[in-house]
This record gives structure tokens, C-alpha cells and sequence, in this order.
């Protein structure tokens, strides 16, 4: 390409990514770059992407998750490691299966209408629809997942991990099946794990009732926020020391509203110090009732159907009413039978189903479990070993508190989508079977007739063998040249905090158990999204944002690059519609700059090995630093770190400095000078693309096709690697001098409402320790075209610092800078309009000053608000002091009225 003869490329002058990002991502795909490219010899980078559920779209949570995955997915593949990103779905049985029933219900039917094959077909119709968008959502995102491995973890592949971890599970005695209280859903029919169940605070009553004795000579006063638990009592506890119950204990009291009588027991479990210090036990519908009922061995008595209602257990006028119902009939009837003592308002926690919100209700039920205690000690092993690390470090407590604390998991659910439990009952011989293959005939007495176990297993029991099951496990662990060998421990997982008990915890359990490996190391938690009110993002707040809207408006990148930029470590984002300006401002001024390089390359040629010059040094210095400090961002999961590099380096150094620099050359210099300024320039663009490449894919590659300078895609291209020959500490400093020098001209120039046109000469004194001395010398021209002056004249220091007559003086980093400011403005109209700016900004000072001073409103403020107070306070004393310098200077010139000048700032 050295030597060819270049023409004007002429990018689109509106800045549309709908234009060409389709195209792009549909190119991608084409040539294979989302598949691992193997034989580099280098470790490979793994990630599987945490599948979303099958329920519907995508919200703003995944498009946050999806881009962060994509950006580190594409920084370690421009590293030149073999990549892969493995894409899929979850089944989500709970969700989807209501999704499928209100369907139903619409059309004024429910599940048993169609009964339980044609249930699951209509399902898996809902699963292939949602799939479908799901799919394009991440398409539309810019993700660059192979396809070519995508998972679902109801297909057949996921089906047989699953079974096979069920079976060993139980072949281990790690799985077992008893009747336990569980969280059951009256909604959704189902019971719920324990991290299914969120609760939250409400406002409730609690009831104080009369238990009388048995002798009718005394009662014992019980409280209780579920009175219609009352007919499933079986006995009150008190505390074994509790002097007030000493001569009840081992007595019996009458039940309220039945014929019953129940015993007194006494256990160490009842706060005397609480209330009354009397407990009524129930026994199959609260967990700590449970345990106590063990220990002294009392009756359980259920009093609930599974859809909520009471049961035949409970007086029969009482039975079919749901519970709310109940409640209102059992407390008229304890106030009729003078029961009833008082109701005192309180607010306690309630737990809701974590998919319907309907409120749980303990339920004595006969559920598979998992023993978590054996693996969650491997897990905790492995962390403690630093086999995992958490990014940031904070939520390694959060791991290691519900590993210490876990209970047995509640694996089973009374659905019908989902993954069925392979174990068969035996009506012959009463025996369980669970097994790989479906057994034709009872392996304990021969009997050809089995029941399968009608349940499906949790959803999360799929997910939790994601990381390997999505890469050929159990069928490719003995085989070789497979993806399990190849790709397998991956290498990081990036979600969200609120699913760290459910699956985070549960993956590395699985994989320690069944592959002997942690199933990733590196874990990098990010935060959620909230509105800028601070509220978590909801249908119900009407505050959620749609990704594909965002895409629409403002373009993939600007999403994926808001979303980088706002990401700290530990920290939820605070955004709305308006934040994604600014990617789409950093996206628009990429495409403007380039689109002004391609514009004038008319006629041009590209040189062989270019010469640099010191500005040209100075640039691949700082493109240098920048991918120094790019690259350990994304090396330690520090996105907005990486993104505000980017960003910073590209606006200003690049666009804002360079750039304007090179025009010089190519505006001015000779035709060699200016092919040698444009091979430079657009070498630098390349590199540079590549370097913002990660966070903004869809425009680096659609501009990056479009060079002279370039073959393949900027997507499978090196990213740059910082070297220390690049290293220029000498130039950047002198460079900086100079920006310092331009600054200060722009910035009076500004104040001074000096137009652009006007070229006004200006007087630029070096002092003798000045380390830029010679480079201003050698770049006038440059100084000239950035501060948009005219005449330029360079002294040595004089002894008498005299300052020239109708120039204002600014002193830098070892130089005097003096702008003759008395040609391009009315001078008289300058000092009045500076006297009443400062008048002005006297008066804003006694005003903060008097405010800062005030010991309430330091102590009742928030602190961000004094911390702001006290910034706007710094800048108006700052400000005021440059005025005055300035209004010194006119004074010296011409006779002015001193009597703003004669008062000094407030300090």
C-alpha cells in the first residue's frame, strides 16, 4: 500500500449507525470471527454468558451485563487469545409456566384443560417465540457470542447432564426425598428454595389471644400475626426458667374454636423477655414450630390445600375459605367466644414468591432435597485457597456468610415445564428407583408397572452445571480434542449481585463436585440499574428502559459505551435516556473526525516508514499510555477506568490536539511534508480505532474498513500493546507547556470576547529554567494555529519585566505570556464590563462565605452538598483574583476608578 496514490473517502455527513450496523454485525457472523481461532498457543479466554430466561425480552439489566461480557470478549481476542463466549437460554420453569397459564386463562381455559403433553408443547411454542427475540436483542447489542454454540438448558445435550448429576447426587447420598416444611406458593402451586422467597417489610396486626386452661381457673395470653394458624396449634412453649409458667408446664390448654386440648411445653427456643413469653406451636406451618414439634415429639397438623385454602383438618366451617377469609372468620369467632384480647399495628417482614409476589406459606410437604453442607465446604476450601476471586473484593463476605450459614436446597417443583425428576415408584413393592435410562421394569421385584415422579427439578438445578454442561459434559469428559478440554475451567463470569446465593455459589458447588475444578476464577460482580432517583428499575415504577429503544435512538455503541463509563466497581448506575447522549456525543465525534482525515487525502501518497516529528511523538506517547492504562482496567474488570481513558484520549489528545496540529503540515508544508503528515495521521486513526475497538465495535469497524492504510477487521486486528520505546517522557512535557500556553490565550481570549477572526499579536517571554524553551521556537506556527493568534514574537526574560502597553499578562510554567488585547476590543467597555463581574462575584463570595460560616447548615447539609458549596466558593475566589490581575493591567494603561480594585478577595 506504500506509494499508492490516495483518493478523498467520503464517509456519510450525518453520523447513522442504523445504517451500517446491521451490515456489520451480519459481516461478522459471515467470516467467522465470533469462533475461536486456535493456534496462537496462548490460554484461552472462556466465558458463558448467564442465560436469560425465556419469558420475554430483554431489559436495560441485560443489555448492561451483555455489553460489559462483549467488551472484555473483545479485548482479550484483539490480544490474540482463542476466545469463546458461549451464548444460550434458560428454560425458567416457575416463569415460563406462568407466562404459558395466563394464555390459557385468557382464553378460559387452564393446564389440566390440555392436560400435561399438550401443555408442554404449547410451552415449548412460547420458548421458540421469546427465543427468537432474545436472540436479536443480543444480535442488536453487538454481542459477539458463537452462535455456533448456543444452549438452551432444556435440550438434549443439558438434559442428560442433568440427569446424570441427579443420579449421582443420590448415588452419593448428597439427594434425598422427606416430608419437610417447605416455602410453598399457593399461586403457582410449587414449593420454593429458601433464595426464592424475598421478603419485605409490611404493615400488619399483631393479635393477642386468651388460650383458657383446662381447669378453666386461669388462661395463657399468646400473640400471633396469623390467627388462623390457631387450628392447626398442638401445643403452647413457654421457657423451661420462666417463672410466671412454672406450675403449667406438662398442663393442658383448650385450643380456641375446637374441642382440642393441647399440651404446655417448655423449650429453650421462647424469648421470655419477648411479649408474653408464651409461643403457640404450629407445627406445620412455621419453620422454628417445626423444630420445636421434633424435639418434643407433638402432633403435626396441616391445615392448608395446596391452592391456599383450609383444609378438612379445621372445623367445617372453616373449610374452602382461603386464608384472608379464614382470618376474618376465626377473629369474629374468638371475639364472640370472648377469645380475643387485643390487636396492637405493627410492621414485620413478609416473604413473597420471588416470580408472582403471592405470599408464602410454610407447607409440610414431600420434596426432593440436595445436601448443601459437603459442598458448600469445597467451595468455601477453594476461595480460602484463592482459587476464586471476587471483583471487588466486598462480596467474597457475602459468598463466604451463605456458604457458612446454607441449609439443604429444595430442588423439586409441582410444575410440568421443566426437567422431569427421574425416580419411578414401585405401587408393587413400594420401592423408589431413580436411574440414567428410564427403567422397563422394577429392579426390586420384577414388577413391569412404574410411576415417574410427576415433579420437575428447580430451574436453577440446569443452571448450575451451566459453565460445563454447555461444553459437552458428561458425554465429552472422557473424550478428547473437545470443547470441554479445550475451553474448559472458563475463564471469568460477569453478573449481577443479586443472584450470587442462587447461582454464582451453586456453579462453583457443581463444578468442584463433578468436574474437580472451580468452574471459573475470576467473578466480577457489577451493580444494578437504577433510575436517577435511585429506585431499582421496574414495570410496576414505570421506570425500566428498553434496550432495543436505546439502540434505535442512540445506536448500539453509545449504549454499550454509557453503560462502560458508569460502571465503577461496587456501585449501582444511575441513568435514564438523557445519559446515553454521551456515548452518542463520543460516537458522533469519532465518526466527524475521521470522516475529516478521509475527506483530505486527495492526491495524497502513502510513505514507507514515515518520519516522526515531535508532535507525532508526542501522540503515539500518549496513545501508548493510554492502552497502558486501558489494558489493566479491562485486566481488572475497571470499566469506567478503561472507558474515561478512551474517551479522554481520543477527544483531547487525539482530536482536539493532534489532529489541529497536523494542520500545519498538510495545510502548508510541501508535498512531501504533507504525504508524510497524512501516512502519520492515518496510521494513528488506525491504531487508535483499535484501541477504542472493545467499546465501540459497530463504528470502529465501519470506519476502519474504509482506510487506505488497513486490511481485515479491525475486530480480529492486535490491540496495542504499550512498549517503553514509545515512551517520550521529554516530549510529553514539553508538549504540555505548550498546552498550557494555548490554554491561557484561548481562556483570556474568551473572557475578553475577542472574536476568532481577530488575530491579535501576542509576546511570549521564556524564563531561563523553562523546559520547553527551544520547543516553542520550533513550533511557532503551531503555537499560532492553536491560540488563533497572529504575530507571535519570542524574548528572553527581561530585567525590568516591563509589561508592553495594552496587553493583559498571564504567567505559566516558566514562561510570560502577554496578549495584546487593546486591538481587538473597546478597552473603556472591557473594564466596565470586568468591574461589574466582579462586583458581582464579591457579592456571590459574602454570600457562600457567610453560608460556610453557618455552624446549622454545616451540620444539617448533606455532605455532598458543603463539599459543592465549597467548590463553587474556591472557583469564585479564583476567579475574582484573575479578574483583578486582569483589571490591574488595564489600569496601569489608562485612569480607571480603583474602587473595586482596592478591596482584596474574601479569603
Amino acid at each position: 500500500m506504500k506509494g499508492l496514490t490516495l483518493h478523498k473517502i467520503e464517509l456519510e455527513k450525518a453520523f447513522d449507525p442504523a445504517s451500517f450496523e446491521d451490515r456489520i454485525y451480519a459481516q461478522w457472523q459471515a467470516q467467522g470471527a465470533f469462533q475461536p481461532q486456535t493456534g496462537s498457543g496462548k490460554a484461552p479466554f472462556v466465558m458463558v454468558i448467564p442465560p436469560p430466561n425465556v419469558t420475554g425480552v430483554l431489559h436495560l439489566g441485560h443489555g448492561l451485563n451483555i455489553s460489559l461480557q462483549d467488551i472484555l470478549i473483545r479485548f482479550h481476542r484483539m490480544t490474540g487469545r482463542p476466545v469463546l463466549w458461549v451464548p444460550g437460554t434458560d428454560h425458567a420453569g416457575i416463569a415460563t409456566q406462568l407466562v404459558v397459564e395466563k394464555r390459557l386463562n385468557a382464553q378460559g381455559k387452564n393446564r389440566k384443560d390440555l392436560g400435561r403433553a399438550a401443555f408442554v408443547q404449547e410451552t415449548w411454542k412460547v420458548k421458540e417465540e421469546h427465543h427468537r427475540i432474545i436472540s436479536r436483542q443480543i444480535a442488536r447489542m453487538g454481542a459477539s457470542v458463537d452462535w455456533s454454540r448456543e444452549r438452551f438448558t432444556l435440550d438434549g445435550g443439558l438434559s442428560q447432564a442433568v440427569r446424570e448429576v441427579f443420579v449421582s447426587l443420590y448415588e452419593r447420598n448428597l439427594l434425598y426425598k422427606g416430608n419437610y416444611l417447605v416455602n410453598w406458593c399457593t399461586s403457582c402451586g410449587t414449593a420454593l428454595s429458601d433464595d426464592e422467597v424475598e421478603h419485605e417489610d409490611r404493615a400488619g396486626t399483631m393479635y393477642h389471644i386468651r388460650y383458657p386452661s383446662r381447669d378453666a381457673q386461669g388462661f395463657v395470653e399468646v400473640a400471633t400475626t396469623r390467627p388462623e394458624t390457631i387450628l392447626g396449634d398442638t401445643a403452647v412453649a413457654v421457657h423451661p426458667e420462666d417463672p410466671r409458667y412454672q406450675d403449667l408446664i406438662g398442663k393442658s390448654l383448650l385450643l380456641p374454636l375446637t374441642d382440642r386440648l393441647i399440651p404446655v411445653v417448655a423449650d429453650t427456643y421462647v424469648d421470655r423477655t419477648f411479649g408474653t413469653g408464651a409461643v403457640k406451636i404450629t407445627p406445620a406451618h412455621d419453620p422454628n414450630d417445626w423444630e420445636v414439634a421434633k424435639r418434643h415429639g407433638l402432633p403435626v397438623i396441616p391445615i392448608l390445600t395446596t391452592n391456599g385454602s383450609l383444609n378438612n383438618q379445621v372445623p367445617e366451617k372453616y373449610r374452602g375459605l382461603s386464608v384472608q377469609t379464614a382470618r376474618e372468620a376465626v377473629l369474629a369467632d374468638l371475639k364472640a367466644g370472648g377469645f380475643f384480647i387485643k390487636a396492637v399495628a405493627i410492621t414485620h417482614a413478609v416473604g413473597h414468591c420471588y416470580r408472582c409476589r403471592t405470599v408464602i406459606e410454610p407447607f409440610l410437604s414431600e420434596q426432593w432435597f440436595v445436601r448443601m453442607q459437603p459442598l458448600a465446604d469445597k467451595a468455601l476450601a477453594a476461595w480460602r485457597k484463592g482459587e476464586l476471586i471476587f471483583y471487588p473484593r466486598k462480596w467474597e463476605n457475602t459468598y463466604r456468610h451463605w456458604l457458612e450459614n446454607i441449609r439443604d436446597w429444595c430442588v423439586s417443583r409441582q410444575l410440568w415445564w421443566g426437567h422431569r425428576i427421574p425416580a419411578w415408584r414401585c405401587p408393587s413393592c413400594g420401592k423408589t428407583t431413580v436411574a440414567r435410562e428410564d427403567p422397563s421394569a422394577c429392579p426390586h421385584c420384577g414388577a413391569e408397572t412404574l410411576e415417574q415422579d410427576p415433579d420437575v427439578l428447580d430451574t436453577w438445578f440446569s443452571s448450575w452445571l451451566w459453565p460445563f454442561s454447555t461444553l459437552g459434559w458428561p458425554e465429552a469428559a472422557q473424550a478428547e480434542e473437545t470443547d470441554l478440554r479445550r475451553f474448559y475451567p472458563t475463564t471469568a463470569l460477569v453478573t449481577a449481585y443479586d443472584i450470587i446465593f442462587f447461582w454464582v455459589s451453586r456453579m462453583i458447588m457443581a463444578g468442584l463436585e463433578f468436574t474437580g475444578t472451580v468452574p471459573f476464577r475470576d467473578i466480577y460482580i457489577h451493580g444494578l440499574l437504577r433510575d436517577k432517583q435511585g429506585r431499582k428499575m421496574s414495570k410496576s415504577l414505570g421506570n425500566g428502559l428498553d434496550p432495543l429503544e436505546l439502540v434505535d435512538r442512540f445506536g448500539a455503541d453509545a449504549l454499550k459505551f454509557t453503560l462502560a463509563f458508569l460502571c465503577a466497581q461496587g456501585q449501582d448506575l444511575l441513568v435514564d435516556k438523557e445519559s446515553f447522549k454521551l456515548g452518542s456525543k463520543f460516537a458522533n465525534k469519532i465518526w466527524n473526525a475521521s470522516r475529516y482525515i478521509l475527506m483530505h487525502l486527495e492526491n495524497r501518497l502513502l510513505v514507507e516508514h514515515p518520519r516522526l516529528n515531535p508532535v507525532d511523538t508526542w501522540i503515539y506517547a500518549r496513545l501508548n499510555r493510554a492502552a497502558q492504562v486501558i489494558t489493566e482496567a479491562f485486566l481488572s474488570y475497571r470499566f469506567n477506568d478503561a472507558a474515561a481513558a478512551a474517551y479522554d484520549y481520543f477527544w483531547n489528545d487525539f482530536c482536539d490536539w493532534y489532529v489541529e496540529a497536523t494542520k500545519v503540515s498538510i495545510r502548508t508544508g510541501e508535498d512531501t511534508e504533507k504525504d508524510r503528515a497524512t501516512t502519520v495521521l492515518l496510521e494513528v486513526l488506525a491504531e487508535s480505532l483499535r484501541l477504542l475497538h472493545p467499546l465501540l465495535p459497530f463504528i470502529t469497524e465501519a470506519i476502519y474498513e474504509q482506510l487506505p492504510n488497513t486490511q481485515g477487521l479491525v475486530m480480529t486486528a492486535s490491540y496495542p500493546v504499550y512498549t517503553e520505546q514509545r515512551t517520550a517522557p521529554d516530549t510529553e512535557q514539553h508538549f504540555a507547556l505548550l498546552q498550557e500556553l494555548v490554554r491561557m490565550v484561548r481562556t483570556l481570549r474568551s473572557e475578553c470576547t475577542i472574536p476568532p477572526e481577530k488575530k491579535i499579536p501576542v509576546l511570549l517571554r521564556i524564563g531561563s529554567g523553562c523546559a520547553a524553551g527551544d520547543f516553542f521556537k520550533e513550533h511557532q506556527e503551531l503555537v499560532r494555529l492553536l491560540a488563533g493568534i497572529g504575530e507571535l514574537h519570542i524574548e528572553d526574560p527581561r530585567p525590568d519585566r516591563t509589561r508592553p502597553s495594552g496587553s493583559i499578562g498571564l504567567v505559566g510554567s516558566g514562561f510570560e505570556v502577554f496578549v495584546y488585547i487593546a486591538e481587538a476590543v473597546d478597552m473603556d467597555l472591557l473594564k466596565r464590563t470586568f468591574t461589574k463581574t466582579l462586583e458581582k462575584d464579591r457579592g456571590f463570595i459574602a454570600g457562600l462565605t457567610a453560608k460556610l460560616a453557618n455552624e446549622r447548615f454545616l451540620k444539617n447539609a448533606p455532605p455532598e452538598l458543603v463539599q459543592g458549596e465549597q467548590v463553587k466558593l474556591a472557583e469564585a475566589l479564583q476567579r475574582t483574583e484573575k479578574l483583578v490581575s486582569y483589571m490591574r493591567d488595564l489600569v496601569k494603561d489608562t485612569p480607571l476608578q480603583q474602587s473595586a480594585l482596592d478591596r482584596e478577595p474574601s479569603p
